[in-house]
């Protein structure tokens, strides 16, 4: 029998999106975890172009020990996935800043290093360190955030990974120059395997979030 393609799986959760919700961490999806941090990562321009750089090429993961492995998707999938439109301050929609033009039109952006930047629909299998060991946790891109300064993305998990769930990255920068880096998630085990270790799973993932906040904190080169 053959493996099911990493871009066929559907994610292993029902409310997609969820991350976006002002509420999550009062009224999270049933039977999951709510989870928010934000702390300040430096300042000024430099640290802003890092920062959102380093967030939209998965940066923030391979910063934080984890090995990242792109699955491309064929083209009827990213093209028919969903970008949310963005909104100034007056209600004004916001045209995407990652992607230029639309449609059959459209093209891929890249980094300072020459790495894509991330967009929906995008398919990846992260390897995270796990004691000695590394867990692979496959992932889809739900939706991004493309606006002046504030970017970011959320992933949801696919099947195979220890968590059921889905996580947000966004970086933003205030009027005063400083740079921010908010993580919104929630989450449960994935299986009854998952939640006979749930107190180590839960230490791992305390680790990696602030394995997080210091890959976009650390010094500039």
């Amino acid at each position: 029998m053959s493996r099911q393609p990493p871009w066929d799986a559907t994610v292993t959760y029902g409310a997609v999106g969820g991350t976006k919700a002002p509420d999550l961490l009062a009224f999270p999806p049933t039977g999951f975890r709510p989870f928010e941090q934000r702390s300040r990562i430096g300042h000024g321009v430099a640290r802003w172009e890092h920062a959102w750089q380093s967030t939209m090429t998965w940066g923030i993961q391979r910063g934080s020990g984890m090995r990242v492995q792109l699955n491309e998707s064929p083209a009827e999938v990213t093209e028919g996935t969903y970008t949310p439109v963005a909104f100034d301050g007056a209600g004004r929609p916001v045209a995407p800043e990652l992607t230029a033009g639309s449609g059959e039109e459209s093209e891929v952006v890249y980094g300072a290093e020459g790495q894509s930047f991330i967009a929906p629909g995008d398919t990846a299998l992260l390897v995270v360190p796990f004691w000695f060991f590394g867990v692979h946790a496959p992932c889809r891109v739900i939706y991004v955030i493309d606006e002046p300064n504030r970017k970011g993305f959320a992933y949801g998990t696919l099947p195979g990974h220890p968590e059921s769930g889905e996580e947000a990255f966004i970086v933003d920068q205030t009027e005063d120059g400083s740079v921010w880096l908010t993580i919104r998630a929630f989450s449960r085990p994935a299986g009854w395997l998952w939640w006979m270790v749930y107190p180590v799973l839960r230490l791992t993932q305390t680790m990696i979030t602030r394995r997080y906040f210091r890959s976009l904190s650390d010094p500039l080169g």
